[in-house]
């Protein structure tokens, strides 16, 4: 029995775990620290709002999930791309591409929020289609194409979004023309039902957004855990020579990665845009939503079911952070949450480092049970030799 507990110890999930713990740790450590030196005073009071805040009311716990549901589909599309051998660091285009086709859908074509939501995959999907058809069939490197397609992404939204008037607040009576209309405005069918959690709550932001992510990140883990199609897309990530010499399509297979990763990080701006309490604003710079897919990815070592607690994490912390205004400036989370990202980022590091220690704890319990061993044996020859002698006698 010992040993099976020891054995699960020194399990790569287990290491995996410990490693994001000890990222964690350090970084709120940090964190403390830098709120110390900026407002000494204060400082227990603004560690106690990062681990709190997103507990103290239904109101802000809500927020902590409105928040997580995006960040888990798009650490779910950096997480994907990356068990398949494969840097998806265009989630960031794939999730503003997947906003402008959801609120396309929604907005222009009035449909309901399902079809706006299967709009919004389709759209992350095409975006995942054009790197991962390029690293396929010219073996160029996606990180590359992905960074451009960001952009390319980006400027064709906002291009996109202000010459479609319909789409646009404005449309509807709104003085502002530089933001997307509020769905419930627009068309009521468009926004994604809340099935009471908001009276359960007592909050607007929540829905059903959650619930729909965490059963998605249920389905990426069995695809990639439990079926030959998921086997052969890790083969590929790990060895893709070896792959096509046992007859592995390796070409389909990293062209259908990325093509999935895309359709999640669509997913995830779609639930987040369809939630009726954000708009779109045409800006020239990335959407961050995007971009924080990648410390969740990271920080679950990116394990489908990791990601939805990295993403909770993510999300509480920053919920947590808002709660630290006016003392402290928004900036000090974002702070505490790089440093957490660079450490996770070190994760193969740590969980070597733990893999060792665990390792050594493991050898020195089975010296002592094999000394335990051989005690018991020795003490039962000396037993039996005494035995012989008492017979003979």
């Amino acid at each position: 029995m010992m040993r099976k507990k020891n054995r699960l110890i020194q399990s790569p999930g287990v290491a995996s775990f410990l490693a994001s713990v000890a990222s964690i740790g350090i970084g709120l450590l940090f964190g403390y620290i830098l709120l110390i030196f900026i407002k000494p005073s204060m400082s227990f009071y603004g560690l106690k709002q990062i681990l709190t805040a997103g507990f103290s009311s239904s109101e802000k716990f809500a927020k902590v999930l409105y928040q997580a549901a995006p960040l888990i589909l798009t650490g779910l599309a950096v997480g994907f791309a990356f068990k398949t051998g494969l840097f998806n660091i265009g989630a960031v285009g794939q999730y503003t591409i997947g906003t402008f086709f959801a609120l396309y859908a929604g907005v222009v074509l009035k449909t309901p929020w399902w079809v706006a939501l299967l709009a919004a995959m389709l759209g992350g999907a095409i975006w995942g289609f054009v790197p991962g058809f390029c690293k396929a069939m010219f073996n160029v490197n996606e990180v590359i194409t992905s960074i451009m397609f960001n952009w390319i992404g980006l400027f064709l939204v906002n291009l996109m979004m202000a010459n479609i008037p319909e789409i646009l607040a404005n449309h509807y009576g709104a003085p502002n023309a530089d933001r997307t209309a509020n769905l419930a405005a627009a068309n009521k069918s468009a926004i994604i039902p809340k099935w009471g959690l908001d009276k359960l709550l007592n909050s607007d932001y929540i829905n059903i957004s959650i619930i729909i992510t965490i059963v998605v990140a249920v389905i990426i883990y069995i695809v990639l855990n439990k079926t030959t199609f998921g086997y052969e897309l890790k083969a590929c990530g790990l060895n893709r020579n070896a792959c096509v010499y046992a007859g592995i399509n390796a070409r389909r297979n990293i062209i259908l990665s990325m093509v999935i990763a895309g359709s999640l990080a669509g997913l995830g701006g779609g639930v987040y845009y369809l939630s009726g309490t954000a708009q779109y604003t045409i800006v020239k710079s990335l959407l961050a939503m995007g971009f924080n897919g990648i410390p969740v990815a990271l920080l679950a070592t990116s394990n489908p079911i990791g990601i939805i607690f990295s993403a909770l994490f993510v999300s509480y912390i920053q919920v947590g952070g808002e709660a630290m205004q006016p003392e402290f400036a928004k900036e000090v989370i974002d702070i505490i949450i790089s440093v957490i990202i660079y450490l996770s980022a070190f994760a193969l590091l740590l969980k070597e480092i733990i893999r060792r220690v665990l390792n050594r704890r493991e050898a020195k319990l089975e010296r002592e049970a094999q000394a335990e061993d051989e005690a018991v044996v020795a003490a039962a020859q000396k037993a039996g030799i005494a035995e012989g002698k008492g017979v003979s006698k």
